[in-house]
């Protein structure tokens, strides 16, 4: 599971998983950089300039070192050089002595020449980055849009636009920013390491001696701390959750008087953070001590040792100063080596679960033609020929079993049963949502299998309990049906729906916002709109799942009037619990158990006295008067 831990905005957020470096999850990230194959040119040039970059900046030490020498006339040491290894085209680089004046000119320039590499380097991979990155979050989000709803069944959405949101940008970061530092790192340790050395070769395996203890002694207290900053940033998660929940739920706590125990919970969820961080003080504390004893105490070292070679003719000031720079470089390198190796596990980690996805082939996947026109035009003939079903997430649960019915076009069907019986199943395999266990599903005699599910979908239209509105404004709701209609043809959509009377009641009228899921709107409001997109689809096929259910007297009235617009010359299959808005039905199916147990209009069915349908109505007829 991913770390918790909370942004700058106070709210809990997703901390990327890492994963294991072995040949496996290398082999995953590697093949990533298929995104980078169409900006391979700028992706080496910006390589190019991490290099260009690491050697320009290494370059400053050395001039800083030949300033000192030319400040103090008389410093500089002659050095007999035993090969050509020191020597550039004529010019012995430990011997040449330039004016201060030529030496800042040569600063000033190096400077320059390191702002353009610089500039260039974080342009031409920020650019291959975001450019690979925005192709990769496309094809991550067609993959995801592809998977079928048995998928979405068994994944948690938080996770899923976690992936495309966290790990992708933790992907983003390796590519324009780790990984650059990395090979910067990587040439400034070589380039350092070799200066160190062609200064001083004495000096250097001093410095090196002593280097390697204080690494080490810090990669353990690094790691120490940062597992006990994870402990914390999980520990005020909770306390967060607890939160949370208090104030989602505060009408119970305070039903129950439950504000001293949910007080209590907070305050040991608190200290438990605070106990946390101070044992992660005590620790930062010794680390940070230790750090600044060791660094400058192998500084003091290393400059007592140098002076002493100073003296002895062996260095001379600005070569000590060079080497004292050119150590920091390296020293520097070495302790972000730890950090970039902690961001190569979480990319890793990342990638793994991007890659999974990206994995997925074959039936788990929908495979849907992008054409827009129909080639098999349905009129809305429907046959299920002994069709059973299982949900994949409950193989051993069978929801419908050997079950036939055939619809005629233009026919209007009610299914009607208890909870659970299988009648939104039914709606789930018309539209295609799942597929058979068993048996056949026909569509004007057409088996559904050789009708490809967009040409299918767009000639049915769904009408659920549950209306679900996307954030945009009321017009681009209805036009979801048809995003090709005229705003006419909107308007007469909301028209046969009732719905226009009341959006012109609102200030901006259609481009009224409806807020995150149609928030700002009553159900029977919702329930409208999505009647006026399902009539501006103008399907063959309509399915209504308990379009009624949840609404009172008067919004139920108008919707029922829309509905029987809507109705109107295409094939009707209606899912209701109340049995008052079926009576009208051509044909009342009831699904009990996975199976048709009747079949008949309204007044066929309650002719027989132990039937189910007439059981269910009696039961709704003493219920409501009851309630009177």
């Amino acid at each position: 599971m991913a770390k918790r831990s909370f942004n700058s905005n106070g709210n809990l957020k997703q901390e990327p998983e890492k994963a294991k470096i072995n040949k496996e999850t290398l082999a995953e990230a590697l093949s990533l950089f298929a995104y980078i194959k169409p900006f391979r040119g700028k992706f080496i040039w910006g390589l190019v300039f991490i290099a260009l970059s690491a050697f320009s900046t290494m370059v400053f030490p050395f001039l800083l070192g030949k300033m000192i020498d030319a400040a103090a006339p008389g410093a500089h040491i002659e050095m007999p050089t035993n090969s050509m290894a020191t020597e550039n085209f004529g010019l012995n680089l430990k011997t040449v002595q330039w004016s201060l004046n030529t030496i800042l000119l040569l600063i000033f320039l190096q400077l320059s020449v390191q702002t353009i590499f610089s500039f260039m380097r974080i342009y031409l991979l920020t650019e291959v980055g975001e450019k690979s990155l925005a192709n990769m979050r496309t094809d991550l989000y067609a993959k995801l849009l592809s998977m079928p709803m048995g998928f979405y069944s068994e994944q948690r959405v938080g996770d899923l636009s976690n992936r495309i949101s966290s790990d992708l940008s933790q992907i983003q970061d390796a590519i324009s920013f780790t990984l650059a530092e990395f090979l910067r790192g990587i040439f400034t340790l070589i380039i350092g390491l070799s200066f160190i050395f062609w200064i001083s070769t004495e000096l250097a395996l001093v410095m090196l001696a002593v280097v390697p203890l204080i690494a080490v002694v810090a990669v353990v207290f690094g790691m120490r701390i940062r597992n006990m900053s994870r402990k914390a940033q999980d520990q005020l998660a909770d306390s967060g959750t607890i939160v949370q929940e208090t104030f989602q739920g505060i009408s119970i706590v305070k039903a129950f008087t439950s504000e001293p125990h949910e007080l209590s919970r907070y305050k040991k969820s608190i200290f438990s953070v605070v106990e946390t961080a101070i044992a992660n003080a005590r620790y930062r504390g010794a680390f940070v001590s230790f750090m600044i004893f060791s660094v400058f105490g192998s500084i003091s070292f290393v400059m007592w040792y140098g002076a002493g070679m100073i003296s002895s003719g062996k260095l001379s000031t600005g070569d000590l100063t060079m080497f004292v720079i050119f150590s920091a470089f390296v020293g520097g390198t070495f302790a972000g080596f730890a950090d970039m190796f902690s961001q190569l596990q979480k990319t890793l980690g990342a990638t793994q679960r991007v890659r999974e996805l990206l994995r997925e082939t074959g039936e788990e996947v929908e495979i849907k033609s992008l054409q827009s026109s129909i080639l098999h035009r349905i009129s809305g003939r429907v046959k299920l020929e002994n069709i059973s079903f299982s949900y994949p997430s409950r193989k051993d649960v069978v929801v419908l079993q050997n079950l036939s019915l055939s619809i005629q076009s233009g026919e209007q069907i009610a299914l009607v049963g208890p909870s659970g019986a299988g009648k939104s199943t039914i709606a789930s395999l018309l539209l295609k949502f799942y597929e058979p266990t068993a048996g056949k599903l026909y569509f004007d005699d057409i088996d559904s299998k050789e009708i490809g599910l967009t040409e299918l979908r767009k000639q049915i239209a769904f009408v659920p309990q549950d209306v679900i509105l996307f954030g945009g404004t009321i017009q681009e709701n209805i036009a979801y049906g048809n995003p090709l209609a005229q705003t006419h043809e909107i308007m007469e959509a909301a028209q046969k729906a009732n719905a226009h009377d009341f959006i012109n009641r609102f200030p901006e009228g259609y481009q009224t916002l409806v807020g995150e899921r149609g928030v700002k709107l009553s159900g029977g409001q919702r329930q409208r709109i999505a009647i006026a997109r399902a009539i501006l689809k103008n399907p063959a096929i309509l399915l209504l799942d308990e379009a009624t259910s949840s609404l009172d007297s008067e919004s139920e009235q108008l919707v029922q009037e829309a509905l029987d617009n809507l109705m109107k010359n295409r094939t009707s299959i209606v899912i209701a619990h109340r049995l008052s808005t079926v009576k009208n039905a051509d044909k009342i199916v009831v699904i009990d158990h996975g199976t048709v147990k009747e079949m008949g209009s309204h007044e066929e069915l309650m002719q027989k006295e132990k039937g189910i349908y007439r059981n269910l109505v009696d039961l709704q007829l003493d219920w409501s008067t009851i309630e009177k």
